[in-house]
């Protein structure tokens, strides 16, 4: 039932994150070899998430599972999630280079020390932090196969997390919109990877 709720959590036609966005990504799951410049890892998920800077709050988040960190995997997050003109934060990583031809104010900060990221993308990292404590301490750790209902959840939640009544009726209003979910299609996703 849990994982038909979570199904209905992502309303097709959401307003895309727009003015200023922290983007960012980051691995979940399984054991992390090196990691050193190179960004190697062992039986990882990488997400790649997006917030909207308010001041000094959080606005709302995107999060999605993506193959790589590729500019066409990355560039392809930010142009589903993000209103074209939006200033766009990001580290120094080359995958982010080809936003200003898409429409997009990018600036890039190179964070040198991994210590310095939470000073350069404090949102951002501050939303992983807590998506990953959520995931250990709550679900203790989830699957690839079902990694992508588990961040729709946490953006859901995120995203209503000043109005509990509202999300309640607003996950109604969602559900009664989607088709019903067959335990088929649940698993299809585990026997397919």
């Amino acid at each position: 039932m849990l994982q038909k709720l979570r199904r209905a959590m992502v309303h097709p036609d959401r307003e895309p994150l727009k003015d200023k966005v922290e983007v960012d990504e980051t691995y979940i799951g399984g054991r992390e070899v090196g990691l050193r410049g190179g960004r190697h890892v062992l039986d990882k998920a990488i997400v790649v998430g997006a917030v909207e800077v308010r001041g000094e709050a959080s606005g709302r988040v995107r999060l999605q599972v993506v193959p790589d960190v590729s500019a066409r995997s990355l560039t392809g997050f930010v142009r589903t999630n993000v209103a074209a003109g939006a200033i766009v934060v990001t580290d120094g990583w080359g995958g982010y280079d080809p936003l200003p031809k898409l429409g997009y104010r990018h600036r890039p900060h190179t964070q040198g020390d991994r210590r310095r990221s939470t000073q350069i993308l404090p949102r951002i990292h501050r939303v992983f932090g807590n998506l990953k404590t959520w995931l250990r301490g709550t679900h203790h750790g989830v699957g690839h196969a079902h990694l992508q209902a588990y961040l729709d959840e946490f953006v859901f939640r995120f995203n209503r997390r000043r109005t509990p009544m509202a999300a309640f009726q607003t996950l109604l209003g969602l559900g009664s919109q989607q088709q019903p979910t067959t335990y088929k299609q649940l698993y299809r996703v585990e026997l397919n990877g």
